[in-house]
C-alpha cells in the first residue's frame, strides 16, 4: 500500500538513567579483588573508562607512561583513541608486570596467544560488588560510566570527556554526564527559600495560626 510514515506511529523508547557508584564504593569494590590481574583490568574501565572489550584486549606497547597515556587500538567503531593513564594504575600495572611478565597480551587468557575474557572479568565484578555489599547492579561497563560521572563532577570539560570515551557524538557523553548526581543533590528546592519568607499569621487573640490548630 502507498503508505506515508505519518501512518506509523513512532514507539517511544524509554531512557534509564545509568548507574553510578561513588567513589566511596569505587574504593570498597576493589578492595574485595584480591587477585592483581583482576583488579588491574577492572581498575582500567574505572581509572582510564576502557570498555571491558578495550582493556582486556590492551598489550604493554599501548601503556606510555613517559607520556601518561593509554592507546586504545581499534576500539568500538574501529576507531584508536588516547585516553589518560593515572600514576596509581602505572603503578600497579608495573606491579603487575613484574610478577606475571605478559608475553602478547598485557592480561593472557588460558591458550596462548589469547587474551583474558570479559565474561570472566564481569563474574569477579559482580562477586566483588556483592562481597562489598553494595546492592547496586555493578558491571565493568558501570566504572566506565563512574569514571566520567566522576571527571564532570570535577570540573572536566564534557568535550574532553568524549575524546576519553570514544565517543563520535557528543550527545552520547551527555546522556549520562550532562547532570550528575552531585549535581542535582547540589540544587536547593525553591520550597526551602519559600519557607523562610513565610510567617505565621496571628489570630485576633494573638495566638499564631500554626500553634492555634
Amino acid at each position: 500500500m502507498p503508505w506515508g510514515s505519518n501512518r506509523f506511529v513512532r514507539m517511544k523508547v524509554p531512557e534509564k538513567l545509568p548507574v553510578v557508584l561513588s567513589q566511596e564504593e569505587v574504593a570498597a569494590l576493589f578492595r574485595y579483588i584480591g587477585i592483581l590481574k583482576h583488579r588491574a583490568v577492572l581498575m582500567l574501565c574505572y581509572g582510564s573508562g576502557l570498555r571491558i572489550s578495550e582493556a582486556v584486549s590492551l598489550k604493554a606497547e599501548h601503556i606510555d607512561s613517559s607520556r601518561m597515556l593509554i592507546r586504545v587500538e581499534k576500539g568500538k567503531g574501529a576507531k584508536d583513541r588516547y585516553t589518560v593513564l593515572s600514576q596509581t594504575l602505572l603503578n600497579l600495572l608495573r606491579q603487575y608486570w613484574k610478577i606475571q611478565r605478559p608475553k602478547d597480551y598485557l592480561f593472557p587468557g588460558y591458550h596462548a596467544g589469547t587474551h583474558i575474557q570479559p565474561g570472566a572479568i564481569q563474574e569477579i565484578c559482580r562477586d566483588a560488588c556483592r562481597m562489598a555489599g553494595i546492592e547496586k547492579r555493578v558491571t565493568p561497563h558501570i566504572l566506565r560510566h563512574s569514571f566520567a560521572t566522576h571527571l564532570l563532577e570535577n570540573g572536566t570539560d564534557t568535550r574532553a570527556i568524549q575524546v576519553l570515551l570514544g565517543h563520535s557524538r557528543i550527545d552520547t557523553t551527555a546522556r549520562y554526564t550532562a547532570v550528575t548526581p552531585r549535581t542535582v543533590s547540589a540544587i536547593v528546592s525553591p520550597l526551602d527559600a519559600t519557607v523562610k519568607t513565610l510567617r505565621p499569621r496571628k489570630n485576633k487573640s494573638g495566638m499564631n495560626q500554626a500553634a492555634a490548630g
